[in-house]
């Protein structure tokens, strides 16, 4: 009989600035919701709160656009400043048409404008939330004169690393196995809309082989690998919301694999695989 699974979104969690410790804000947020962690329990945290903690936010004033960026910012129609990120964050660049510019990130998945974001960027002290101040960044800066528009997040550095240090924290805290995973939103090749990725992974399988074992039917599986992270990752980004809902985190119980050592390496198809490059 399958266990059900719970997805839960943790309470409490403040805005996220530069330099701030996650581990302490998950700690206190399972303590106030008196949430008594098992083994076999999972954090999944959305990609933005760890860019934030971790200094990942680019003022576009201070970038200064390449020739080749300059040439995509023409046939995507983008913002040279932008495009110059972006390429320092790829490997390469796989596409590019008006309004779409297409990479393989530095990090080896291939996304959108190497998942560098305008959305969300800004943040406020919980009282300024509180009182209704929509963008407090924008009231910060308003003595340079730069918009909020004028500053983008750019993905964590290592996100695997950074999944492996909370998930030693929150184990050496709780005395209990965890697994944790960073998320972002991606496009797919045949499909409309954005769905939630792994990026980063912490002891939670990224892939789960099945191939050999038998179907109802007794039917020796052949083919059959699923990738479970980014199942669990999908479902997750459906608890977080993606514009103003302020639930960057979620606790996950019953996820039905053991967890184990891993990475993201584990999802990424290799480019000889790669039927679309």
């Amino acid at each position: 009989m399958p266990t059900p699974l719970t997805l839960t979104p943790l309470t409490g969690i403040p805005l996220i600035h530069p330099g701030d410790d996650i581990a302490a804000a998950i700690l206190r947020s399972i303590t106030d919701m008196k949430l008594i962690l098992k083994d076999g329990d999972i954090f999944v945290l959305a990609q933005k709160i760890v860019s934030k903690a971790e200094g990942r936010i680019i003022n576009l004033n201070t970038i200064i656009p390449s020739s080749e960026a300059v040439k995509y910012a023409k046939i995507t129609e983008k913002d040279p400043r932008l495009i110059e990120l972006i390429l320092k964050e790829s490997q390469s660049v796989l596409r590019a048409c008006p309004g779409v510019i297409i990479v393989e990130h530095r990090l080896g998945f291939v996304c959108a404008n190497a998942g560098i974001d305008h959305s969300n960027v800004g943040w406020a002290s919980d009282e300024e939330q509180s009182i209704g101040v929509a963008n407090s960044l924008e009231k910060k800066l308003e003595s340079n004169d730069q918009p909020p528009e004028e500053w983008v997040l750019l993905l964590p550095e290592d996100p695997d690393r950074t999944a492996r240090s909370l998930r030693n924290a929150l184990e050496k805290a709780t005395n209990k196995k965890l697994g944790f995973m960073i998320i972002d939103s991606h496009g797919r090749a045949w499909r409309m809309g954005t769905v939630g990725v792994a990026i980063g992974l912490a002891s939670l399988p990224g892939v789960i082989d099945l191939r050999g074992e038998s179907d109802i039917f007794g039917y020796k599986l052949r083919a059959t690998q699923i990738g479970v992270a980014d199942e669990l990752a999908a479902a997750a980004s459906l608890v977080m919301g993606q514009a103003a809902e302020r639930c960057p985190i979620v606790h996950v119980r019953g996820f039905p694999y053991r967890l184990r050592e891993t990475s993201l390496n584990e999802v990424l198809r290799p480019k000889e695989m790669d039927l679309f490059r």
